[in-house]
């Protein structure tokens, strides 16, 4: 059977993180972009990571950070992936030595597969993360239409933007993506999941895999 892969973003709280793993979450994402309000700073990032078990990936987002800012929370943390929302090049995203993903922000006219050829050789690139376009960065809680993602790309796309758990079963069925990413989705308010709302998620993931198998 298909399993598609589960990010939670924008984890804040430790019941939020375990609430995630419980229900069944691949990855955790942790925003290390001030202007967030699901920013978490470093001694709490700390406190958060250590509660993440074996085979559950931590990532980082980072949006626009100088190199050095990213450096020295990568020697206080041990991230498994970092995740590039801003202006990035590729020679920047793979400066680090960790694998990363580098997000693309949809909307019409938008040439995906000229952006995804810019990133596909850079080394430790694993993934395409695709958002809405809106005001500022990340999707804003909003999708973006579908079929403007090409059948082919060089890279295992993550969608995202406005994905929630009424419409993450048809997203999974209509893209049929590597992974998919959810923070405001799952959310009772800014940066606060919601346990319900993310069990409710991730079994819609599952009945749409498991749907594609019959």
């Amino acid at each position: 059977m298909k399993r598609t892969r589960i990010k939670i973003c924008g984890i804040t709280r430790e019941e939020d993180l375990l609430a995630s793993v419980a229900a069944g979450a691949d990855a955790l994402g942790f925003v290390f972009y001030p202007p967030s309000p699901r920013f978490v700073e470093l001694t709490h990032a700390t406190r958060l990571l250590a509660r993440v078990p074996a085979f559950v990936t931590s990532v980082g987002l980072f949006v626009n950070e100088s190199p050095l800012a990213v450096r020295e929370i990568l020697d206080r943390l041990s991230l498994d992936l970092l995740q590039f929302h801003g202006e990035e090049d590729a020679a920047y995203c793979a400066q680090f030595g960790k694998p990363w993903i580098k997000a693309a922000r949809m909307k019409p006219g938008f040439d995906l597969l000229e952006y995804a050829a810019a990133f596909s050789r850079a080394p430790g690139v694993v993934g395409l993360l695709l958002d809405a376009h809106v005001d500022g960065y990340g999707g804003g809680g909003e999708t973006f239409d579908w079929s403007l993602i090409p059948r082919s790309l060089p890279l295992p796309v993550i969608l995202s933007g406005g994905l929630n758990p009424g419409n993450v079963a048809q997203a999974v069925r209509e893209v049929q993506p590597w992974a998919v990413d959810v923070s405001s989705g799952v959310e009772i308010a800014k940066g606060i999941k919601d346990a319900q709302k993310i069990t409710e998620f991730i079994a819609g993931v599952r009945d749409a895999d498991a749907g594609s198998s019959l």
